[in-house]
């Protein structure tokens, strides 16, 4: 991080004001404007940002967004593009970056803890069980914007892994029957984890055949992420072979040669 560059991309993480990086806190502290997505990061989180200019990008179109950074650039000022999650995860950053190069305007970013593991976290889930599975596969239902067709919920869902899907909470019945129709049994665990670690936080267990039931019974229709695969509520799984007395690692000799 160059003490010359005075835009920055910062990933607020899922909620929690007390989840956001240590270096994301201190950006926070030390500017001058913030451009923070309204719509999902925790407004706590400014408080961090004592007296500075406060922007909501909620409202706004990618070339005001654009247009108050490099104002306040001419200005001598430091920014904060507060992001909700992790930027590089739905945060819509690319094209903001664009525009700063055309405009030779040098930015850097500060990662943010993403929504699925602030859920996982509030689960106690491990998405990567021995024997159950070793991917995560981060994706979400085609709505209003599409996806590519290669990349469909039906088609990713053949893998079996586990699975964190953004943006869908208000199609979970389509949701439900792509999964199903990609190979995942019905009966297969699910959750909706509605605002991950925020105080009104809500973590509803369910089946990948009971989604859209689970989510019209507790009013959820947004801002929520869905975890599907037998590793979100596992009956059975092999143990890491880390830390298995016969197994040598680069660290410690195992009993079994």
């Amino acid at each position: 991080m160059s003490a010359d560059i005075r835009v920055h991309f910062v990933g607020a993480g899922p909620g929690a004001e007390d989840l956001i990086t240590l270096r994301g806190m201190r950006l926070l502290e030390k500017t001058d404007v913030v451009i923070y997505a309204g719509s999902l990061v925790n407004p706590a989180l400014l408080s961090y940002a004592g007296d500075a200019q406060v922007y909501n990008s909620a409202v706004m179109t990618l070339d005001e967004v654009i247009g108050v950074i490099r104002e306040s650039y001419d200005k001598g000022l430091d920014v904060v593009r507060l992001h909700t999650g992790d930027q590089s995860i739905y945060g819509a950053v690319k094209e903001q970056m664009q525009m700063l190069d055309e405009l030779g305007i040098a930015y850097d970013s500060c990662p943010g803890v993403s929504a699925a593991f602030g859920a996982a976290a509030s689960m106690d889930i491990e998405y990567t069980l021995p024997g159950i599975a070793q991917s995560l596969i981060i994706t979400r239902m085609e709505g209003r914007t599409p996806v590519p067709e290669k990349e469909s919920i039906r088609s990713l869902a053949s893998h079996g892994a586990s699975m964190a899907v953004y943006l869908s909470a208000s199609m979970t019945g389509r949701l439900s029957a792509e999964l199903i129709a990609g190979g995942y049994d019905p009966e297969t665990p699910a959750a909706i984890v509605y605002k991950a670690t925020w105080p009104e936080e809500k973590c509803i267990s369910c089946t990948v055949g009971s989604l859209e039931k689970a989510a019209e019974e507790n009013g959820i229709k947004k801002t929520a992420v869905i975890l599907v695969g037998e590793a979100v509520s596992p009956e059975a799984f092999d143990k890491s072979k880390l830390y298995d007395p016969e197994f040598t690692t680069g660290f410690r000799k195992g009993t079994k040669a």
